[in-house]
């Protein structure tokens, strides 16, 4: 199993609005790396992260989702084409946390997402999903018993310990 968190908050470089780019990256995924798209979370919408207090300053909220992938690839490779389909949707890296067309994240591969990789990248599983409510709240629609193969909690528990914040289901239609 390999858990992709995807997000948005851009139009993409075939521009498309995160509701619609965010969905064909997931399809985009079937294949990668002769590996099969299994499920893909519902679309979360939620703030800018981190947070800012100036209105001036806020990014435009994120769409994300979780896709999993059934199959086995080796994790540089697979973080090598993410970045490749990252770029190909327009993003450009430079500043932490700024706006993005697509963001793709492995957040763990392996025997029930249990691979433990601590260098070189990607670290695994990823260093910070479980403190990302956008991260966890998807992931539970794909892989309801996740268990973190670091912290032994599941994702429900994981999610349930972290500070409240805004994140909403998209319901299309």
């Amino acid at each position: 199993m390999i858990l992709i968190a995807l997000g948005a908050n851009l139009v993409d470089a075939a521009g498309r609005a995160p509701l619609l780019a965010l969905p064909a990256a997931a399809a985009a995924l079937d294949g990668l790396l002769g590996l099969r798209l299994s499920a893909v979370s519902a679309l979360y919408r939620s703030p800018a992260w981190p947070e800012v207090a100036d209105p001036a300053a806020r990014q435009p909220d994120y769409v994300n989702a979780v896709a999993r992938l059934d199959g086995a690839a080796d994790p540089g490779a697979l973080l090598a084409a993410l970045l490749a389909m990252e770029a190909a949707a327009g993003r450009r890296r430079g500043q932490a946390n700024a706006a993005r067309p697509l963001d793709l994240d492995i957040i763990a591969m392996g025997k029930r997402g249990a691979m433990l990789r601590a260098a070189p990248d990607p670290i695994l599983p990823h260093p910070r999903a479980h403190l990302r409510r956008f991260v966890l709240a998807p992931l539970l629609d794909v892989a309801p018993g996740f268990v973190h193969p670091v912290l032994h909690r599941s994702a429900r528990q994981l999610m349930a310990a972290l500070p409240p914040t805004r994140i909403e289901k998209i319901t299309m239609g």
